[in-house]
């Protein structure tokens, strides 16, 4: 009989594209994946992965053997949930994917409340950019995901994942007080034509939002510093090297940071608006564990 925790490594394999980095993925050693891999090899009497020059792929039966057990282990999953729905209490273990302002201003709070109500349940917390939280789900890397998409930039989430808005939040320029703006009850894109930037490296989805603030504007912002946590802008704007746009959720208190205060003014035209939303697979649609945690998180 297959082994079922052999066709998970087998899968992350053919997902991660090495031994080495599917052990990563599983937080197994590779030594053990490469045991799990022989343990199919040897149940089926058939070769799972093939030798292409430093590295290796799949081979016919293995591609065949991950096709076919996917769907396997999403019954087997789905089938697992619907069980656990009879228990009075959440248990077991699940992993989050999520991102850092969430994992601050929602996801801790959320999880020291848990560990009160769900003492069995236990949630391990990964940051990841949103659409790699979504690409793990998918996979069946990650249980769970909070995600966030910026206005109208694309977030895609495959049919067989579900997704539940836990809240809306939006995000201001930060200044320093003797910034021009900061007088300002509000400032619009074009206000913000010639200003200095800190903002999150390219490619995020944060990244994205600012540069699509400017669309109609006939400029792109300006970005003289980057950094990927927003405490880093602070500290950067504090010191007078630019502004930042900066999300309300898991904000620092702007009295206390080092080198400020500093100031928060709302952006119209476009507002800076962002879903955060608790992504799960359907075949966990019946899981209380994954009930509590989406609950949890949308009374944050």
């Amino acid at each position: 009989m297959i082994d079922l925790e052999a066709l998970r490594s087998l899968r992350a394999v053919a997902e991660e594209g090495s031994v080495v980095a599917a052990a990563a993925a599983l937080g197994y050693t590779p030594s053990a994946v490469s045991q799990q891999v022989k343990r199919l090899e040897r149940d089926t009497g058939l070769p799972m992965l093939e030798r292409v020059g430093r590295g290796v792929v799949l081979s016919r039966a293995g591609a065949q053997l991950v096709e076919d057990g996917t769907r396997l282990l999403t019954d087997l999953e789905s089938l697992e949930s619907d069980l656990h729905r009879q228990a009075e209490q959440a248990a077991g273990h699940l992993r989050l994917g999520t991102f850092s302002t969430a994992t601050r201003g929602l996801v801790a709070p959320a999880l020291a409340a848990l560990a009160t109500s769900e003492p069995l349940l236990r949630v391990t917390v990964t940051e990841l950019e949103p659409w790699d939280a979504i690409a793990h789900v998918a996979t069946g890397r990650q249980d769970a995901a909070v995600v966030h998409a910026w206005g109208d930039v694309a977030l895609d989430v495959p049919e067989h994942l579900e997704r539940t808005v836990v809240m809306r939040e939006r995000a201001d320029l930060v200044v320093r007080p003797d910034h021009p703006f900061a007088g300002r009850e509000s400032v619009t894109a074009r206000d913000l034509l010639g200003v200095t930037w800190v903002a999150t490296p390219e490619g995020t989805i944060c990244r994205q939002w600012l540069s699509r603030m400017y669309d109609g504007t006939g400029a792109r912002p300006r970005v003289a510093h980057v950094a990927g946590e927003f405490d880093s802008h602070l500290a950067l704007v504090a010191a007078g090297l630019g502004v930042s746009l900066v999300p309300r959720l898991g904000r620092s208190d702007l009295a206390a940071v080092p080198g400020g205060p500093l100031v928060a003014v709302p952006v119209v035209e476009p507002v800076p608006t962002r879903t955060v939303s608790f992504v799960s697979r359907r075949s966990m649609a019946g899981s209380p564990a994954v009930t509590a945690l989406r609950e949890a998180l949308s009374r944050g």
